[in-house]
């Protein structure tokens, strides 16, 4: 059984899609960012970085203790790597599929981060970094758009590379239609992706936890402007 530590958001999204596509057992363990669950003891000794998603694999394959994951990135190769699919063994086709991984943990996530955080968060609205943040998302999607021209997953067949690149590209799309407007491979791919049984499942996952969102006061607070000594403070 997997432990789940997750929240309804882009990076959460990505490993409960994982699980469903890999039909490995999971069980969520709420963590409310928004509600400050994220500085809680128990959840740092999982996650030092106070971030969720995190996971802890109660059956390892080693047969040994359980093991403990944080970070997407790491987390969907560890899954992948457990259940033998969506990360090919040859080293070419390895290779391929993590450079896309990291394209999203290292570029698409951050700048699609920062995008939203000044459009829509950012106590005072900063032309400067609107734009710098929407062209490069816009980018982003045209390096996506390039690479989808010519098969229908990012690698050829569906691996983790699309667990990671989807989810940011899907709420960016769905947040604002005309996103993808311009990119008719990536919107084909997110279109082909949404209507999977497995991704529907994924994200049946989140809706009883929408209820439980924090305010926009508290959220903001627990999300942004923490230090090194809120941090140890919170967590005790």
């Amino acid at each position: 059984m997997i432990e789940l530590y997750y929240w309804p958001t882009s990076n959460g999204h990505k490993i409960t899609w994982a699980l469903e596509e890999m039909a490995l057992p999971y069980e969520i363990k709420p963590v409310n960012i928004g509600k400050g669950d994220q500085f809680k003891p128990e959840f740092l000794a999982i996650s030092p970085n106070n971030r969720m998603p995190a996971i802890v694999d109660r059956a390892p394959a080693d047969g040994g203790a359980p093991i403990s994951v944080f970070e997407s990135g790491a987390i969907l190769i560890y899954l992948a790597d457990k259940c033998g699919r969506f990360l090919p063994s040859d080293p070419r086709g390895r290779a391929d599929v993590l450079q896309w991984v990291f394209w999203q943990v290292g570029g698409l996530g951050p700048m699609a981060g920062q995008k939203g955080h000044f459009t829509h968060n950012a106590p005072e609205k900063i032309p400067y970094a609107i734009d710098r943040y929407t062209k490069e998302v816009d980018r982003l999607f045209g390096v996506l758009d390039r690479r989808l021209a010519d098969r229908e997953f990012l690698c050829g067949d569906l691996s983790i590379a699309d667990f990671a690149c989807y989810p940011w590209t899907f709420s960016g799309w769905k947040r604002d239609e005309k996103v993808l407007a311009a990119f008719p491979n990536a919107l084909r791919w997110v279109k082909a992706i949404e209507a999977r049984a497995a991704t529907k499942r994924a994200y049946a996952r989140a809706e009883p936890l929408q209820a439980h969102q924090a305010s926009d006061a508290e959220r903001l607070k627990n999300l942004y402007g923490q230090t090194a000594a809120n941090v140890a403070n919170r967590g005790g």
